[in-house]
């Protein structure tokens, strides 16, 4: 598996884009959250807007360093979903 590595893009508008972490321990590896396509079983904390959207805004789970090995160990789960059709 290849080494990921704790990163900050402090020139993004947005960021940091999550309230509860401390800028410095703020990283952006998962700014799009690879567990979003797991639906209810990501773990982390999210809503359903009125459409019916996945909303997961309030979740501090992919930004947290300590998360990463049990984001990654997700990636099999990820990987065959995506090759459903």
């Amino acid at each position: 598996m290849a080494n990921y590595d704790f990163f900050q893009n402090k020139s993004c508008e947005y960021f940091p884009c999550h309230k509860g972490i401390e800028e410095e321990c703020f990283s952006c590896l998962f700014c799009y959250c690879p567990l979003y396509a797991l639906g209810e079983n990501c773990g982390g904390c999210f809503t359903y807007t009125q459409d019916g959207i996945k909303d997961c805004s309030g979740c501090t789970r992919p930004h947290r360093r300590e998360e990463y090995e049990k984001i990654l160990s997700q990636m099999d789960k990820i990987i065959a979903l995506a090759k459903k059709p």
